[in-house]
């Protein structure tokens, strides 16, 4: 017991270690820049072994919590005057403890993975730094006893995205992605900490559990308005609205994909995304006993869900696809919050962290053999257009990402089919018309994901086709010819530059080879992918319907675990088959027209594509979201620059000149009659007198 007890104490090692190994190796390269670089693969095992120990942590805190093990919580007094107390401390508890499994073990995966990916490339080493400090922010995050502390590792995950996305800043979309990230998210944690400051205010605390018993009492009470207090709730919801890519603030997501593939993998699985969901569990005693914001919660959940899959349905870029299946299914997960599906969400989330981890790496994988053949170029290494017949040149990534398109289409008994089904079921009974948002969706997801598994890995092989890659790189020279516009350097210097940087930052001395066919990753990319297979064909089990393992273990803070053994053990078979045999049935549709359309080939979908011109191009153009965007909050803070410039030139900085111009003048007319002559003062002074005088006769 003793031994159990020392786990509780020293479980503030868990986001500590990675924080040491990011700032050892940080003073390294700032002091050390050359030999730090030189021993490159030191220091990445020495971050890894850091992580690698944090993580024999956190499943140590996950076994014993799942054993039985009460909630554990230490704090410290951290500031105090008169009545307030701010304390900082840790806590584990059910929920820290499985997301600090999930975090590690994506975390650590990613890192082995990152061996072989960031091989050649000189950066090699601050990557390895970035990552282990971006792993401890969302470490840090996790055990966190109360909203403020959450709030200082909310902006530090922040932080280590714009320094990852931005990785590669010689290239200007990366350089522009980490910027629109940043930007984007400063919004969303606006409305976060009006929204903390408002709680405080009104409830006196930052404790999670206090603020919700007190708002729900002064709700009920008829102390404190619905109203403010559904305003002040939907303002806590807008951080994870930013965080977790919900419409509107989802803009970011894609964009992300400029950063390394391995960063693309923990920001969509285990970190970043994952924040705002964890968020919204944290926050539930607040969100749950206010109708009209868990309304809002529930519909922009399901509206981001249903908008991601349509999006997604015309990508090219294997990586943007993913990206906006990522925000599809964390739709889902919110969607799930709001409908009060506390476990449900969770669930998902646990299950997407593995499949899509996988993913996003088996994506990697495939971008890394591609570069083989058709050189460091983004544009042409991620457009499944010139893929094809990858599956025979690289098999283990075939069946990996096959594995994990099978869990994420919700295709039995792969992991994402029992935790979309329970989101669904509980979608279903909580409003008819979000399930029917939710089942719409599981049909567009499945076809969008066997669409990219199809134009990746089955057919002919496409890449050494030239007028493909001409095509493709007539269509980026006009893309940034638009984005730049008239008076800016030509398009093709762009392209050029880009490419050069590319180069630079891929290839190490010697790495020129080019070759016919694309070639089998690496095994520190492949083992990775094959771990994370076995959780996305697996996890699912432990939360099946009719015995929940995992409904016992997460359940909502107001509701004990005998409620959920009781949902459990009122299973109803009919109902369960039902419900997954419509989601199942939808997911069937989705796969066969996939089939139809891009393996069989009976189907031509450029032809479909024109009959329905206006919704292929809302979907192409990203239902116009960036556009308007552009014009609204670009352009129009643009304008409104102007406008303001003018106002300050003109009247602000008029009446400036002005009150200088009128001192200026009484200046020059005063020096005249301040001239130091005694007659002249006499003078002025019988004047004012003879003046007074035939005033006074006057009236």
């Amino acid at each position: 017991m003793e031994s159990v007890e020392l786990i509780y104490e020293y479980a503030w090692l868990i986001p500590v270690l990675p924080l040491l190994g990011a700032t050892l190796v940080g003073i390294g390269l700032i002091s050390y820049s050359k030999a730090t670089n030189e021993l490159r693969r030191l220091s990445a095992g020495f971050i890894v072994s850091l992580l690698g120990v944090a993580m024999v942590l956190s499943f140590a805190l996950f076994w014993s919590q799942f054993q039985g093990h009460e909630s554990y919580t230490k704090v410290i007094e951290w500031a105090s005057a008169g009545d307030f107390r701010l304390t900082m401390g840790y806590t584990i508890d059910h929920l820290t403890a499985l997301m600090l499994v999930i975090v590690t073990t994506v975390a650590f995966l990613v890192m082995v993975y990152t061996d072989g990916y960031m091989a050649h490339d000189p950066g090699y080493v601050r990557f390895y730094a970035y990552l282990s400090l971006f792993s401890s922010s969302m470490l840090g995050l996790v055990v966190s006893p109360n909203l403020l502390e959450i709030y200082i590792f909310w902006e530090l995950v922040g932080m280590c995205s714009y320094l990852l996305i931005g990785f590669w800043y010689g290239r200007k979309p990366a350089a522009d992605a980490c910027q629109k990230a940043f930007v984007t998210n400063r919004v969303g944690d606006f409305g976060l900490l009006l929204g903390i400051l408002a709680l405080f205010w009104a409830t006196g605390s930052f404790e999670f559990d206090v603020m919700g018993e007190r708002l729900t009492d002064m709700v009920q009470s008829g102390g404190f308005s619905v109203a403010i207090a559904s305003v002040i709730a939907i303002l806590v919801f807008l951080g994870p609205v930013a965080k977790s890519a919900q419409f509107p603030l989802h803009v970011w997501l894609p964009d992300a994909m400029e950063g390394p593939t391995p960063i693309s993998a923990l920001i969509h699985a285990a970190t970043m995304v994952a924040a705002g969901v964890f968020l919204i569990a944290r926050m539930f005693p607040v969100f749950e006993g206010l109708p009209v914001a868990m309304d809002v919660i529930a519909w922009t959940g399901a509206f981001t869900a249903f908008m991601g899959a349509t999006i997604a349905i015309t990508q090219n870029d294997i990586k943007k696809g993913l990206a906006y299946s990522t925000m599809s299914q964390l739709g889902y997960m919110v969607m799930a919050m709001g409908a009060g599906a506390y476990g449900a969400g969770l669930f998902h989330l646990m299950t997407h962290a593995y499949f899509k981890a996988m993913l996003f790496l088996c994506s990697g994988s495939v971008i890394h053999g591609m570069e083989a053949v058709v050189g460091h170029d983004p544009v042409l290494a991620q457009d499944m257009r010139l893929m094809g017949g990858l599956r025979k040149y690289m098999p283990i990534t075939a069946i990996t990402f096959l594995i994990g398109t099978l869990a994420i289409c919700g295709v039995p008994p792969f992991a994402g089919f029992w935790s979309k089904d329970e989101i669904l079921g509980s979608a279903f009974a909580a409003n008819p018309a979000l399930w029917a948002v939710g089942w719409l969706t599981a049909g567009i997801t499945a076809f969008y994901m066997f669409r990219m598994y199809f134009s990746t890995f089955e057919g002919a092989f496409r890449g050494t086709d030239e007028s493909i890659k001409q095509q493709l790189k007539d269509e980026n020279l006009q893309r940034l010819g638009l984005a730049f516009g008239p008076g800016a350097m030509n398009p093709q210097e762009l392209t050029l530059d880009t490419e050069t940087i590319t180069t630079e930052l891929h290839q190490s001395p010697g790495d020129h080879h080019h070759s016919e066919t694309p070639h089998e990753s690496p095994l520190s990319m492949v083992i990775p992918l094959m771990a994370l297979a076995v959780p996305s064909l697996l996890i699912g089990l432990v939360g099946t319907p009719f015995a929940n393992y995992f409904e016992e273990f997460i359940h909502a803070p107001g509701e004990a675990a005998a409620v959920a053994l009781e949902s459990t053990e009122a299973f109803d078979w009919s109902e369960f088959l039902l419900m997954a045999g419509s989601s199942v049935g939808i997911g069937l549709i989705g796969i066969t027209l996939a089939v139809m359309m891009y393996l069989s080939k009976k189907i031509d979908p450029a032809a479909i594509a024109q009959k329905i011109q206006p919704l292929y191009q809302l979907s192409l153009n990203k239902w116009y979201i960036d556009d308007i965007n552009e014009v609204v909050f670009v352009q129009g803070s643009r304008k409104l620059a102007k406008s303001v410039l003018e106002i300050d030139i003109r009247i602000v900085d008029g009446l400036v000149n002005l009150a200088g111009f009128v001192t200026l003048v009484s200046g020059e007319g005063l020096k005249y009659l301040e001239n130091g002559r005694a007659q002249f003062y006499a003078l002025i002074v019988f004047g004012a007198v003879l003046g007074l005088v035939l005033l006074s006769g006057l009236t």
